[in-house]
């Protein structure tokens, strides 16, 4: 799956769940967003999706410039999607930022039916088993 390719997933997933006026946005110049839109409670969304290998962490500075983004878009609500996870600090920051992230497990459980509002009650509460991260690392050295 290309970059774009999982933007587009994203942006699937978010219509799945009710919401409107969504669209994709990603690209050099997309400011920071990848999507934006409305959730179904009226509420504005920008949408930041990183397709990274399991093996890499979403650092900081990522969920920083998505910070900004909300601020450009004038959103009400920041999502983070990505296919890893975030580093300690990042999801430390994000949690004080109220930034949603939506780590690969998460995602999991956002593409097999759970909606994107109701992963905000996981939100910053781990990522993942123990046991998948143990063989990761193993496999990878990392």
């Amino acid at each position: 799956m290309t970059g774009t390719e999982f933007e587009e997933l994203v942006a699937t997933l978010c219509r799945r769940d009710g919401c409107t006026a969504v669209r994709r946005v990603g690209g050099s110049h997309d400011n920071g967003a990848d999507v934006v839109g409305r959730l179904p409670d009226g509420r504005t969304m920008v949408v930041q999706c990183k397709r990274y290998a399991p093996t890499s962490t979403i650092a900081s500075r990522e969920l920083r410039d998505l910070l900004g983004a909300k601020v450009h878009f004038q959103a009400d609500v920041a999502v983070f999607v990505t296919t890893t996870r975030f580093s300690g600090p990042s999801e430390k920051f994000a949690v004080e930022h109220g930034i949603l992230t939506v780590h690969r497990d998460h995602l999991g459980l956002w593409n097999n039916g759970a909606s994107l509002l109701s992963l905000g009650s996981v939100n910053g509460h781990g990522q993942g088993d123990a046991r998948h991260r143990a063989r990761w690392k193993q496999a990878y050295g990392r």
